[in-house]
């Protein structure tokens, strides 16, 4: 289950966070992942922001017994209109700076994942790569969505290329063949289940396994139809169609 810093804030303040704990494991759910951080990598008021948002979502994150804490790459200030200089990646300062998220996680028991995204400065495998394998870090990693992958024109068997210790979460989702507006609105207003778009969730699926992932399997769909349904209606279908794809 993913969890966002701002939910989370506004549970807790209506129910703490030993309730959501307890709801957490009397429902048998192990596996949970808490985003976003983002301006890890930045300097001034931005990342001062940043850093205090980073204690309180480490501090969360390890009494709900969270897996992994996701960052962001560099989105611009502007989703709808970045600037050159923000889409442009500075490799070796955003190295150091994951090592150092790495580093102050792993004092709570928490591993960190950075996904790849095709609207922001990490939008290829060649620079997330070089950001996370350069780091070196023993809880840190890469997360692999295959919308991400596809709307950013990345070969799924670049995947396999990835040493399988730095892949740390992977997402399954779908999507149509035609981009929707921007892609920033395609991401969080169109995507589809497993199988019932056109990016091959089976494809996707057998080059993790080649690359030697053994992690559990996400599904993020967020749909504008989809999220209207009943919850149990959006579980089942999210769990039948995302088994069909292991078939």
């Amino acid at each position: 289950m993913g969890l966002i810093h701002a939910d989370v804030q506004a549970t807790a303040a209506q129910i703490g966070l030993k309730e959501m704990k307890r709801i957490v494991d009397d429902n048998d759910i192990k596996y949970l992942e808490y985003e976003f951080l983002s301006g890890w990598y930045l300097d001034g008021e931005r990342r001062a922001k940043s850093d205090v948002m980073r204690t309180e979502m480490l501090e969360v994150a390890q009494r709900l017994g969270v897996r992994n804490l996701k960052i962001a790459p560099g989105l611009g200030s502007d989703l709808y209109a970045p600037t050159e200089a923000e889409m442009t990646p500075d490799v070796d300062r955003m190295r150091e700076a994951f090592a150092g998220v790495c580093r102050d996680a792993a004092e709570y028991g928490v591993r960190v994942v950075m996904e790849i995204m095709p609207f922001s400065n990490v939008r290829t495998l060649e620079v997330a790569r070089a950001i996370v394998e350069g780091a070196d870090q023993p809880n840190g990693g890469l997360l692999i969505d295959i919308w991400h992958m596809a709307r950013g024109g990345i070969p799924y068997k670049d995947i396999e290329k990835i040493p399988s210790r730095f892949i740390g979460s992977i997402e399954l989702d779908d999507a149509d063949a035609d981009v929707k507006g921007l892609l920033w609105e395609d991401t969080i207003y169109h995507r589809r289940l497993p199988g019932e778009g056109v990016l091959k969730p089976k494809e996707f699926i057998q080059a993790v396994k080649n690359a030697g992932y053994e992690g559990p399997w996400g599904v993020e769909i967020i749909s504008e139809t989809y999220r209207k349904l009943p919850l149990a209606e959006q579980a089942k279908r999210s769990f039948e169609t995302t088994m069909a794809q292991f078939k």
